[in-house]
């Protein structure tokens, strides 16, 4: 008779967010929390739910999620609203000011909120982040051009319709993330992280890839190419870089050659 063997009992990870208890799995992250096309590994499966617990998270409410396309390293994605609940439970937050710049006739222009002119052209986004404990507030600008995310070199949908709200939320993540360095740390939300060009595609699925071609010894070490030809007697003329023939034995001087490349590569 063969025995019976009971399933392993999977651990559960238990923390309060707003007085509400949340429970996660492994296996939950993985089949209900996880974006992309690939599975992520057990090490990020765990360091997303440490992160959770240890920041008061709840992925069900899509304040975290974890992003993993390919084989490249998993990214865990903090939304903008957790990080204004961080901040805001901190005793020593004090207000957030936030807005754009801007190139209005010639000049830079900082301006309240998400409002641009027509005319104006957005070059960037700042933030100010007040602390009750400090006497200067924590101040960031940023560019448009380091986080604006593009796909084919064009700027993606999100990023093109409503560009002066995303570069003015991204400002005040890295500000608030600076100004509470404890609290906001490790955590990253999906725009304000560097822009990064996804019209080439990576490897998925073992189908596409960027592989450069692989080099000969020679274009590793910057090394021009040299020209030969092989004389009557067996004898290798070799024109160097300079144009100076260079008369080699076939057979030693090749395995010389050959023995050489062998121990660089």
């Amino acid at each position: 008779m063969q025995e019976m063997t009971a399933p392993k009992e999977e651990k559960v990870i238990s923390y309060e967010v707003n007085g509400e208890e949340i429970k996660l799995t492994a296996n939950m992250v993985q089949n209900f929390i996880t974006k992309g096309n690939s599975k992520i590994t057990p090490q990020e499966t765990m360091m997303f739910m440490s992160l959770c617990r240890y920041q008061h998270l709840n992925p069900f409410l899509n304040e975290a999620y974890i992003i993993k396309f390919g084989s490249a390293p998993a990214q865990i994605i903090v939304s903008k609203e957790a990080f204004m609940k961080r901040a805001e439970s901190n005793v020593n937050y004090d207000g957030i000011k936030a807005g754009c710049i801007v190139l209005r006739n010639n000049e830079v222009n900082y301006t309240k909120g998400a409002f641009v002119l027509p005319t104006d052209q957005l070059v960037g986004g700042w933030a100010e982040v007040y602390r009750k404990d400090r006497l200067t507030p924590t101040r960031i600008e940023i560019s448009l051009h380091e986080f604006e995310k593009t796909k084919n070199g064009q700027p993606s949908s999100t990023w093109a319709s409503m560009p002066s709200t995303m570069i003015r939320k991204t400002a005040m993540v890295n500000a608030l993330r600076e100004a509470f360095p404890q609290d906001l740390g490790a955590m990253y939300t999906e725009d304000d992280k560097r822009n990064e060009d996804i019209s080439s595609p990576k490897q998925v699925n073992g189908t596409e890839s960027n592989l450069e071609p692989k080099k000969n010894v020679n274009e590793l070490l910057g090394l021009k190419p040299k020209t030969t030809k092989t004389n009557t007697d067996n004898s290798v003329e070799a024109i160097d870089d300079d144009g100076n023939e260079k008369i080699q034995n076939s057979e030693t001087e090749t395995q010389g050659q050959d023995f050489k490349q062998e121990n660089l590569l």
